[in-house]
């Protein structure tokens, strides 16, 4: 059991190390680091736009009251 354990282990680490040196990485290719830091400024900032979306419809902030300041008879 322990030395199955361990060789499932080792073949995993084999593999992540593999794939690491054959360049697949967070990176898109051909992208240059001024196209992932704006890549990643948008990302950050769709991500709050859901958020900020998400809290409003949360506390019924995002469709206007019906409330009336008049008495309805």
């Amino acid at each position: 059991m322990k030395r199955a354990f361990i060789g499932i282990s080792l073949a995993a680490l084999l593999i992540c190390f593999v794939l690491e040196l054959a360049g697949c990485s967070m990176e898109q290719m051909g992208e240059t680091t001024a196209e992932g830091h704006r890549r990643h400024v948008r990302n950050l900032r769709l991500n709050k736009q859901a958020m900020t979306e998400d809290i409003d419809a949360l506390l019924l902030l995002d469709k206007p009251s019906r409330m009336t300041e008049r008495a309805i008879p």
